[in-house]
């Protein structure tokens, strides 16, 4: 939420409360990756490009793919048009999600070998890059953890110089995560989206993407 709405619901919050009151509940029919792409819409429809840097990462943590991201785009071209689809595609291009890429939007996930789990520190997370995606990865004993580098809050890529023991700071507006947990311990409240991952027959990690 922007300094300015949140000024607005300090001063005048019996009036501007009851329209966000009025927004949750139209939706409360709509499944939560709906009302994520309807929402990115509106963000798009406006030209707003912090909203869409926001929204965005909001729809993926939803459940929407990066290709019903696109097809959401230009199944609403009539309303949009095609300036405002072209501002939002160089916008979305700048942030590089994992999935937007040409050669992966129409991908099916599969399993990727990441490294051998005796590789791993035991204890201290380690940064890693794996088919195109850049993941923090958490050994304790046999147990392993692998987490999104994307911070959730604007999609950020978040460097390994975030580290600070097991917790994650993204340097964008400092949002804190508990690699233990995947939880976000400050700034925000959502956690690190955590990738699917497998031990295999070789003692090998492997993730799904």
């Amino acid at each position: 939420m922007s300094k300015a709405m949140d000024y607005l619901l300090q001063t005048r919050g019996e009036v501007v409360a009851p329209y966000f009151k009025f927004l949750k509940q139209a939706g409360e029919n709509l499944d939560p990756k709906t009302r994520g792409l309807v929402s990115l819409l509106g963000k798009v429809h406006a030209q707003s490009e912090s909203g869409l840097r926001q929204y965005l990462p909001r729809a993926l943590r939803d459940g929407a793919s990066a290709a019903e991201v696109i097809d959401v785009l230009l199944f609403s071209l009539p309303m949009l048009g095609l300036t405002r689809i072209n501002w939002a595609i160089e916008i979305i291009l700048t942030m590089d999600i994992p999935g937007f890429s040409p050669e992966q939007l129409d991908r099916e996930a599969t399993w990727h070998r990441l490294t051998a789990v005796a590789e791993l520190p035991l204890g201290q997370p380690v940064r890693m890059e794996v088919a195109d995606r850049a993941v923090f990865v958490l050994r304790e004993q046999q147990e392993v953890r692998v987490y999104d580098s994307q911070c959730p809050h604007q999609a950020t890529n978040i460097p390994e110089s975030g580290l600070s023991g097991t917790t994650l700071s993204c340097p964008n507006h400092g949002w804190q995560f508990d690699l233990q947990t995947g939880t976000c311990i400050g700034g925000g409240g959502h956690p690190l989206c955590q990738i699917i991952s497998r031990i295999n027959d070789q003692q090998e990690i492997e993730l799904f993407l």
